[in-house]
C-alpha cells in the first residue's frame, strides 16, 4: 500500500518515540557513516547492492527522526487558525521578526516563534486605530505528552513584553491592553498575544517573557542596577525570558515617555511579604470559544478595555 506525503506524516506522528530518539539516531548515523568511511573501498566496488541498501536504511532513518520531531506550525499557521487572514499575511511579510528560539524549563519546551507589528492587522479587534505587536509563542511538553484544550492551564500562565530601564509592574500585559488567544494543535499549544505595539521601546532591550504566574511582581522578576530584567534567583516556576530582536529605528521615545508618564509604577526588589496563592480569575478576563478544533480561550488583562491601552 502506498502513502502519499500527508498520509506518511500522519502515520509517524501516531508513534511514540523515546525522549533521547533523536540524539541516539543522530549518534547511530554518525557512527555508521565512520564506519563506512572505513570501507568505502570494499564497499563501492565489491558490494554496490549493499551500499545502496544501507545508504537508503540511513535515508530511513533520518526520515524517522525528522518525522518524530515535533513540527510546529509557522506564526502564520497560527494566525490561520484564528480566523486571521490580514494578520497571517502580516507574518510572511517583510516587517515579520521570526525568531523560532527554544528554552527548556520544568517539564516544558518554549519556543519564541515570531512577531510582528502594525495597524489594521486584526479583523476582530475593534482597536484599528492604533498599532499593535502580535506574538506567537509554542509549548511543548518535554516527554512528548500531547498539550490539549482540555488539560492545559491556559490561564496559570503568563506571556507579557518587558523593557529595561522600566519597572515591570509599568510595561506589561495590563498597561499594554493585551489580550491573548490559546489553542492546542497536534499536540502543541500555542500563544497568540496582542497588545499595544512595543516599538515604542526598540532603543532599549526588550523583553518577552513567558513564566506560571500573573501579574509581574518582585517575587518573580528581579531588577539589576542597570535596569534590565531578570527572573529571581528563587523563582521556581516555569520561566523563559527571551530577548527581542527590534530595530532601534522603529523606536518612539515621545511615544514611549508618554506612555511611562501614565503608568509610572515605581519598583523595589525588597519585598515586604511573600507572594501567597493567586486566582488568575481575578488577573484576567476570560473568554471560551468553541471551535472545530476543541476550545479557544481569549484571555485579557482584568481592568482594562483589552482595546484602548
Amino acid at each position: 500500500m502506498s502513502l502519499n506525503r500527508d498520509e506518511y506524516r500522519s502515520a509517524f506522528d501516531e508513534l511514540s518515540f523515546s525522549a533521547d530518539f533523536q540524539e541516539r539516531t543522530a549518534e547511530l548515523l554518525r557512527t555508521r557513516a565512520r564506519e563506512l568511511e572505513k570501507e568505502r573501498t570494499e564497499m563501492m566496488f565489491a558490494k554496490p547492492k549493499k551500499m545502496a541498501v544501507l545508504i537508503a536504511a540511513c535515508i530511513a532513518l533520518l526520515a524517522v527522526s525528522v518525522s518524530a520531531a515535533v513540527l510546529l506550525m509557522t506564526p502564520a499557521q497560527v494566525a490561520e487558525e484564528h480566523n486571521q487572514p490580514l494578520l497571517a499575511e502580516a507574518f510572511q511579510g517583510p516587517d515579520a521578526i521570526l525568531i523560532d528560539e527554544t528554552v527548556e524549563s520544568g517539564d516544558f519546551s518554549i519556543t519564541l516563534l515570531g512577531l510582528v507589528s502594525g495597524r489594521n492587522l486584526d479583523v476582530l479587534n475593534p482597536d484599528l486605530e492604533k498599532d499593535h505587536t502580535y506574538s506567537v509563542l509554542a509549548l511543548r511538553r518535554l516527554d512528548g505528552t500531547a498539550l490539549t484544550n482540555q488539560d492545559f492551564d491556559f490561564i496559570s500562565y503568563t506571556m507579557t513584553p518587558l523593557a529595561a530601564g522600566c519597572s515591570p509592574t509599568a510595561v506589561n500585559n495590563w498597561t499594554l491592553g493585551a489580550g491573548a488567544s490559546g489553542l492546542a494543535k497536534d499536540g502543541v499549544y500555542y500563544y497568540l498575544l496582542d497588545t499595544q505595539s512595543i516599538e515604542m521601546f526598540a532603543d532599549r532591550t526588550v523583553y518577552m517573557a513567558f513564566y506560571e504566574g500573573s501579574a509581574p511582581n518582585n517575587s518573580i522578576f528581579y531588577v539589576n542596577d542597570d535596569g534590565t530584567i531578570r527572573f529571581c534567583d528563587d523563582f521556581t516556576g516555569v520561566q523563559a525570558l527571551f530577548t527581542l530582536p527590534l530595530d532601534p529605528a522603529k523606536a518612539d521615545p515621545a511615544a514611549a515617555e508618554a506612555f511611562l508618564a501614565e503608568n509610572p509604577m515605581g519598583w523595589t526588589n525588597e519585598r515586604s511579604t511573600p507572594e501567597e496563592g493567586w486566582d488568575p480569575e481575578e488577573d484576567w478576563d476570560i473568554e471560551r470559544h468553541e471551535t472545530e478544533n476543541g476550545e479557544e480561550i481569549i484571555i485579557r488583562a482584568a481592568g482594562g478595555d483589552g482595546g484602548d491601552a
